[in-house]
Order: C-alpha cells, then structure tokens, then sequence
C-alpha cells in the first residue's frame, strides 16, 4: 500500500504539460592519468598512407582469362590493340599462352596502380565474351562501368522453338530491337546463343537488363520502348 501512494504521489509531482524532464548523469569520465598525475590523451594508431609499390611489394600477380574457340580469330587481328593499352598505359605484361590458350596478364616493378590488373583483366574478359575492342576499351578509362552476364532460361525455363524466339525478341528484325535498347539506355549489349552481355553503368544495366527480362517474358517490343523511355526520361531529369 505505501509503494502504491509513494507512486500515485509521483505521478502527481510529475508535470501536467507530458514534457520529459532530462535526467543528466553525475559520472564524470576519468582520463587515463601518467605518473605525474595529470590527465594523458589516448593514442589511436596513426599509419601513412601506402602507394602502389609498398602496398604489392615485390610480389606479382598474375591473370589468366581463357579464351574460346571461336575468339582466337578475332584475338590475333585485334592483338595490337590490345597489347598496347595494357603494357603501355597500364604498365603490365601480356601474353597468349597457346598451350594453355589463356590470356596471361603479370605485374611488373613498373606497375604503379595497384588496380591495373583488374581493369586489365575486365578488359580482356569483356573482349572475349564478345565485345568490340573500342567499347570493352571505356572499361580501362571509366571507373564506374561493369559487366552483367545472364542466361535467357534464368529468366524462364523455355527450350526449342519458344527459346529461339525469346533470342530474336530480344535482337529484333536487322538487331534493330538491340540497338534500341543500347541507344536509349547508354549501353553494350552481346547476344552470343543463349547468353546476354551487358556492358555500362550500374543503373544502365538494370534499364537494360529490365527491358530485355520483359521481352523475355513475353512483352511486345512496343511497350518495352516506352517503359524504357520512360525511365531513361526520369533519370536525365534527376541527374
């Protein structure tokens, strides 16, 4: 019973206008003290930034990128181009290992930046999945471009004829549909079978890929322009 009127008397003590009073604490932090007593400030770890070479060391790394059957023609033609962005620019070596039929990418004492192995891998990768070298080339210039690979049976689980027909969807009459989707959302897109490359930003890609997964599906490709449009239209107005 007292516990109940010591209560109901603290509710009534309490301000009528519901504000919250702010309770502050009495506890003061103690600073870590040195042997004279006075108060010592506590010491975080402080490490200058590293560069390239101190970060690699002397050790190399290396890439192999296979390549198909199919890309070995387009590789030798193409080769110069290659080869001098990578070793010239990217300061790494490059070889075509025909044993093993892997493109070989090695840092050297000359290399500098510590992602020229990576931007140089993408490069290759994209040129072997198909890409032409001009456009797989923006890959070493740009930082913010990716790539997206996906199957059309991801999408849906279709065989024979009706497979054949999701493909040419996509592609449209002369690839007129492709170069459609590429244009309006600022992309590279590859057909190669059953598989779809994509090359560009991250918020391009999912235009694209959104707009092919709905031609997949089964919407005519009149529609898919629009709802592209649309959204390629919103996102030049915020930007």
């Amino acid at each position: 019973m007292m516990e109940a009127e010591g209560s109901a008397e603290a509710m009534q003590q309490e301000p009528s206008s519901g504000e919250f009073t702010i309770v502050r604490s009495k506890r003061k932090r103690k600073l870590p003290q040195d042997e004279s007593g006075e108060p010592r400030a506590s010491k975080r770890p402080d490490f200058p930034p590293l560069s390239g070479a101190n970060l690699m060391g002397d050790k190399e790394e290396m890439r192999k990128i296979p390549v198909p059957a199919h890309r070995y023609t387009p590789l030798k033609e193409n080769w110069m181009k290659i080869f001098t962005p990578i070793v010239e620019h990217l300061q790494l070596q490059v070889r075509f290992n025909l044993k093993t039929r892997n493109v070989e990418i090695k840092t050297c004492k000359e290399t500098k930046d510590v992602g020229a192995l990576t931007k140089a891998a993408d490069f290759v990768k994209a040129f072997v999945l198909g890409f032409q070298v001009e456009d797989a080339l923006a890959l070493l210039r740009l930082d913010d471009l990716f790539l997206e690979s996906f199957e059309v049976t991801d999408v849906k689980p279709l065989k024979g004829d009706h497979l054949s027909r999701a493909i040419g969807r996509i592609a449209g009459k002369g690839g007129k549909t492709k170069f459609t989707i590429e244009n309006v959302t600022r992309t590279r897109i590859v057909l190669a079978d059953s598989k779809v490359h994509i090359l560009g930003s991250f918020q391009n890609i999912k235009m694209a890929r959104t707009a092919i997964c709905n031609l997949i599906l089964g919407s005519p490709p009149s529609k898919v322009y629009g709802n592209i449009r649309a959204v390629a239209s919103r996102a030049a107005e915020r930007f």
